[in-house]
C-alpha cells in the first residue's frame, strides 16, 4: 500500500562500510535530478535556490541515478517519472538491476501526504504536542487538560494508553519517549518532569492513581513562573535533557535517579533542545534571546561554555530539529522564518549591541509588524530562510521531512493560520499547504515510514493527511476561528 516494495535492501545490503557522510557522498558515480515539485519542471533556479553542501547531499538522497536522469529524459534537471523508473529498472540502466535507496526515496518523496483529512481523535482542549515514535507504530498526543494520549497506529489508531498529567501547570509542555519505547517523560511548567511506564498493561495511567508517575525534579525552584520548555531522552534512554524558562539546559541522570548537570545556557527562555545524532555528544539549544547554540557534552564541566554560537533570528527561536548528522539542524523563529543552520559556520561568541526593534510586539497576542518583515540580520550564518508560515502565540514546531521515504527533501511546520506548510529544503519553494483546522497548529508529525502526516490544533482535532487516502470521505473544511487583529 505504501511503497514497501520499493525499499528491497538496505543500505548495509549494498555493502557499505564507510561513515555515515561517505554513504551519503558515494551512493552514486554521478550527481541527480533536481527536487522539484512533482510535475512541475524549472530550468530556472528561484533566487533563494540554495547552492550549498546540504543541497548536493539532499539529491544523492533522494535523486534517481544520473543514468536514469539523462538517458529517459534528455535533461538531468527534470524528474523522472515513477512509471520510468520502473521501467528503468527494468532495462537495468543504472547497470545495478534494481532500485537503490535514493532511487525509492526518488519515487515516495513524490507522493506527498496531502489528501484528507480523516479524524483520529478530536478533545475539548488544546492540543499542545503530536509526535510519531521512531518506528511509526505508536503515537502520542498531549493536551491543555492533563491528558496524554498514546494510540497505536497498527491497530487502527486504538487508545493504547491514556495517561492523566499529574502536577499539570496550564499544559503539557513537551513529551519524549524513550528509544525502547517503554518510557514516557512529559513536562510541563513546573520543575518536576514525570516518567510513566508505556509498557505496563493499564490502558488508563492517573497519576499516582493507577499507576505511579515517577517525578525528576530538576530544580529547587518552585516558583509559578518556571517550566519546562523542551524535554529529551538521550539515544541509549539513560538520560533526559530539558530547556527551563530559567535560561538553562538540565540533563538527568536516570540510572543514578539525580540531576547530573545544570548549564547557563542563554540570556533568556531555553524553548527547545535536541541531540545532534546519535551519539549524543553535541546538543543544539534554542532560546528566546534569538541564539541558536552548539554544546558539546564532553567539554559541559571544563568549560561551561557553548562550542558556537549561531546568529540570524530576529526574534525568539521557538523550535530545533536535527537532521541526524551532527552538522545540520533547522529552527523555528517568532519572526516567522525557519532556518537551515551548518554548525561548521558558527561563531565562538554573539554580536554584541545589535538591536533590531524601533517598535513594540508581544507574539502572545499580537500580529507580527508589516515593518519588520523584511528586516535581515547584519551577521546570519544561516544558509537558507523558509517564509510563509506564520509563528504566533505559541512554539510553534518545525521538522526535516523522513530520510526513509523523503531523504529529508523537505521541511515542515504547523502555523498560527491553522495550515501545515511544506517547503522544498533544495529550492526554497513552498511545496504544499494543509487547510483544515480552525485555529492554530503547534505541533505535526510526518510518519517515518509512511505518506502520512497528522497535525493537531488548538481547535482540539487530531488529522491524518495520506496519499493516497483510506478510501473514505475525509472530513469537511471547518470554518476558521475569528481572531482579534491587533494594529499598532
Amino acid at each position: 500500500m505504501y511503497f514497501n516494495f520499493l525499499h528491497s535492501e538496505s543500505i548495509e545490503d549494498m555493502g557499505y562500510s564507510l561513515s555515515k557522510l561517505e554513504v551519503e557522498t558515494d551512493l552514486f558515480d554521478g550527481s541527480s535530478s533536481n527536487h522539484g515539485v512533482a510535475g512541475s519542471v524549472r530550468h530556472d533556479r528561484p533566487s533563494n535556490y540554495l547552492d550549498h553542501e546540504i543541497s548536493q547531499l539532499t539529491k544523492l538522497r533522494s535523486g534517481p541515478h544520473e543514468n536514469i536522469s539523462r538517458i529517459l529524459t534528455g535533461k538531468k534537471e527534470v524528474p523522472v517519472s515513477t512509471f520510468k523508473m520502473l521501467a528503468a529498472r527494468e532495462a537495468n540502466i543504472s547497470g545495478r538491476g534494481r532500485f537503490s535507496k535514493a532511487d525509492c526515496c526518488h519515487v515516495l518523496s513524490k507522493y506527498l501526504p496531502v489528501h484528507g483529512p480523516w479524524i483520529v481523535d478530536q478533545m475539548e482542549t488544546r492540543a499542545y504536542v503530536s509526535q510519531f515514535s521512531a518506528d511509526g507504530s505508536l503515537f502520542i498526543a498531549a493536551f491543555q487538560g492533563s491528558h496524554i494520549r498514546i494510540y497505536d497506529v497498527e491497530r487502527g489508531w486504538k487508545v493504547h494508553k491514556n495517561i492523566l498529567a499529574k502536577s499539570l501547570r496550564w499544559t503539557v509542555t513537551d513529551t519524549s519517549l524513550s528509544p525502547d519505547q517503554r518510557h514516557l517523560v512529559y513536562a510541563t511548567m513546573s520543575p518536576v518532569v514525570h516518567i510513566v511506564d508505556v509498557g505496563s498493561a493499564a490502558t488508563e495511567s492517573v497519576a499516582n492513581i493507577t499507576e505511579i508517575h515517577d517525578g525528576l525534579l530538576l530544580s529547587a525552584d518552585l516558583d509559578d513562573s518556571f517550566g519546562i520548555f523542551s524535554v529529551k531522552f538521550s539515544t541509549e534512554g539513560r538520560e533526559v535533557v530539558a530547556g527551563s524558562s530559567d535560561d538553562a539546559i538540565y540533563v538527568y541522570d536516570l540510572e543514578a535517579n539525580k540531576l547530573s548537570l545544570r548549564i547557563s545556557a542563554h540570556n533568556s527562555d531555553v524553548n527547545s533542545v535536541c541531540f545532534a545524532d546519535e551519539s549524543g555528544h553535541l546538543i543544539y539549544s534554542g532560546s528566546d534571546d534569538n541564539l541558536c547554540k552548539v554544546w558539546d557534552r564532553r567539554c559541559f564541566r571544563a568549560k561551561e561554555k557553548p562550542a558556537g554560537v549561531l546568529m540570524g533570528h530576529l526574534e525568539g527561536v521557538t523550535f530545533l530539529d536535527s537532521r541526524g548528522d551532527g552538522r545540520y539542524f533547522i529552527s523555528n523563529s517568532k519572526d516567522q522564518s525557519i532556518k537551515l543552520w551548518d554548525i561548521r559556520k558558527m561563531s565562538s561568541h554573539a554580536a554584541r549591541n545589535i538591536w533590531f526593534r524601533n517598535y513594540e510586539w508581544d507574539y502572545r497576542w499580537m500580529d507580527y509588524p508589516p515593518q519588520a518583515r523584511n528586516v535581515k540580520h547584519p551577521y546570519d550564518q544561516s544558509i537558507s530562510t523558509y517564509k510563509g508560515h506564520s509563528v504566533l502565540r505559541t512554539l510553534i514546531r518545525c521538522y526535516f521531512s523522513p530520510e526513509y521515504s523523503t531523504g529529508q527533501r523537505y521541511v515542515y511546520t504547523g502555523s498560527h493560520d491553522a495550515c501545515v506548510y511544506i517547503y522544498d529544503l533544495v529550492s526554497g519553494e513552498q511545496v504544499a499547504k494543509l487547510q483544515h483546522h480552525r485555529s492554530t497548529i503547534r505541533d505535526c508529525s510526518w510518519h517515518p515510514n509512511y505518506p502520512m502526516l497528522v497535525s493537531s490544533s488548538w481547535d482540539g482535532a487530531v488529522v491524518k493527511w495520506e496519499f493516497p487516502g483510506t478510501g473514505e470521505a475525509p472530513l469537511p473544511p471547518k470554518k476558521k476561528q475569528i481572531r482579534r487583529r491587533h494594529f499598532f
